[in-house]
């Protein structure tokens, strides 16, 4: 195989990944960080305690996070072809993809949300301020460097789930690996998606500890 058609199938699932794992790291952000509020307000002690709904959620939330990737990826195939229309491809790779994502980093978040100085929340209550105003004013500025830290290991993580979901057709550079790098004995296809994929873990790494630096002002 020559360097040109390396580096063509090298730039086209470089922009796969980049699409799987931007795509579901934004649904992942989305929804992730109001469940993870909500586990947090609906906790013990939390501005609107619901121990009913919060051990709901909870259990809800561990029940994903406790289901190998692999296996989800596998389980979920036929809620990828109702939502997609097919299993197969970068698009239909987002869906399992997003669902493993949004658990771990909604507790993710919820460990940023509880680290939060409970006396700012005792003063704005005792101002007057309702719980949306909590939440707005304090929860999520107090916590947000540790929700930027915890995006950025959501998006590694996802980098390699991505690139796991290329053993079953999921397009990307995992897909990439396996079929010229493995299957076809590419070595060359096999280190260059390798080092491509340690420059973009530790890329993206960089940015995230970059933001988190300008946000945190303690």
């Amino acid at each position: 195989m020559t360097t040109d058609i390396i580096l063509g199938l090298l730039w086209r699932s470089f922009w796969e990944t980049i699409w799987m794992t931007g795509a579901s790291g934004l649904l992942s952000l989305v929804i992730g960080l109001p469940l993870g509020l909500a586990l947090v307000v609906t906790g013990r002690d939390g501005i609107a305690e619901q121990l009913t709904v919060n051990r709901i959620l909870a259990a809800l939330v561990n029940g994903f996070r406790a289901v190998p990737f692999v296996i989800l990826l596998i389980a979920l195939i036929p809620l990828t072809r109702l939502i997609v229309g097919t299993a197969l491809g970068t698009t239909a790779a987002i869906v399992p993809l997003t669902i493993a994502a949004i658990p771990y980093y909604a507790r993710i978040a919820e460990v940023s949300l509880r680290d939060v100085d409970r006396g700012l929340i005792d003063a704005v209550r005792a101002m007057g301020g309702n719980r949306w105003t909590i939440i707005r004013e304090v929860l999520v500025p107090e916590a947000l460097p540790g929700i930027v830290a915890g995006f950025t290991v959501t998006l590694v993580t996802l980098i390699g789930a991505s690139a796991m979901a290329g053993t079953i057709g999921g397009g990307g550079l995992g897909d990439l690996a396996i079929r010229y790098g493995y299957q076809r004995f590419e070595t060359g296809v096999m280190i260059a998606v390798v080092v491509v994929l340690i420059i973009l873990v530790c890329g993206m790494q960089w940015l995230g500890d970059r933001l988190v630096a300008k946000l945190d002002h303690r």
